[in-house]
């Protein structure tokens, strides 16, 4: 069997700032009762008016590189998940190079939203699987607060700025990923998007007055689309490693909604027991979802070495993503 890739280090980073549901109550028309029964989501942190995402990027690649035992002149490649970078170029994964003083190495920057870490993963085991890459630094991260209209309630609810870290190593044969599962389909980009500040919209006072460089969310279409899609791509994931559901010793969701995260769990055939869940902490941080629930989940004692587990995603595109993994067995 040819040798694999698994996650060796894991890092997080939180701004300092937290904004709670009745916080947000005194912005919009809403309630902490109402957000919670809708989303689940009690609080949320919003980046410092000086953090842009490398910033947090920074921050959770440290711990990561720190926990993996490594410094950043042995890291291969580095991979951002963002749909929010400092700027459109260069790309957030080049900034963040610099700043960790890594050598001249692969510096690429995925874009697709709330699924960028699930395919930043994929991309990192197929370049330590071909022999491209030995140490591989996959961030998620993502300031949804700076794209956000506090204005709409149906939106500004939902989302918080977060970032979550990876380090990838080579994995003895049946460790480490198992399987990945990935998918997108344009045909979902009206219902989940942000219209302005690209070459079909680029930046104007018509666009800023129209209040179109906010994303834009049709809630109920999106709804659909996520309780249907991330059960079929977590199953699809298992089929590829030869796996069942009952084989699943853990899940880290995607921390969108808990109603689509208990509508998951029923569909996939996992009891929600096996389920991580912090979207009543954080919210939806979009790449940063899956990586920090993961650091999060491991601190807790809730991932064991040879544990089964599955990471499933889904995101505006529409992209979907899902991997399997057993824990541990670094080369």
């Amino acid at each position: 069997m040819e040798t694999g890739s698994t996650i060796v280090g894991l890092g997080r980073y939180a701004p300092e700032r937290t904004l709670a549901n009745h916080d947000l109550a005194r912005m919009v028309d809403t309630t902490d009762g109402w957000i919670r029964r809708h989303t689940g989501i009690e609080e949320r942190r919003i980046a410092a008016a000086h953090e842009a995402s490398s910033d947090l990027a920074y921050g959770a690649a440290r711990e990561a590189l720190e926990a993996a035992g490594t410094g950043p002149s042995d890291v291969d490649l580095i991979i951002v998940g963002t749909a929010t970078p400092d700027m459109p170029f260069p790309n957030v994964s080049c900034l963040l190079q610099d700043r960790l003083g890594a050598r001249s190495i692969g510096c690429l920057d995925v874009s697709c939203a709330c699924s960028s870490f699930v395919y930043g993963l994929s991309v990192a085991h197929g370049a330590i699987v071909s022999g491209q890459a030995d140490t591989v630094l996959v961030v998620g991260t993502d300031t949804l607060s700076r794209i956000t209209n506090w204005r709409d309630r149906s939106t500004c609810v939902l989302f918080g700025d977060a970032a979550g870290a990876a380090v990838l190593r080579p994995a003895k044969p049946g460790s480490g990923f198992l399987s990945f599962a990935l998918g997108g389909s344009g045909q979902g980009r009206h219902h989940l998007h942000l219209k302005a500040g690209g070459s079909r919209h680029p930046a104007s006072h018509e666009t800023v007055a129209r209040g179109e460089h906010f994303l834009w969310m049709n809630g109920p279409e999106v709804y659909k689309f996520a309780v249907q899609t991330m059960p079929r791509a977590a199953a699809d994931a298992l089929r590829r490693a030869r796996l069942a559901p009952d084989d699943v010793d853990f899940v880290i969701p995607h921390q969108a909604n808990l109603r689509i995260i208990h509508s998951v769990s029923a569909r996939l055939g996992v009891p929600m027991e096996k389920f991580f869940v912090n979207v009543q902490r954080y919210g939806n941080t979009s790449a940063a979802s899956i990586p920090v629930a993961l650091y999060e989940a491991v601190g807790a004692g809730r991932v064991s070495p040879g544990d089964v587990g599955v990471m499933v995603a889904f995101g505006a595109g529409y992209t979907w993503g899902a991997c399997t993994i057993r824990w541990g067995g670094a080369a």
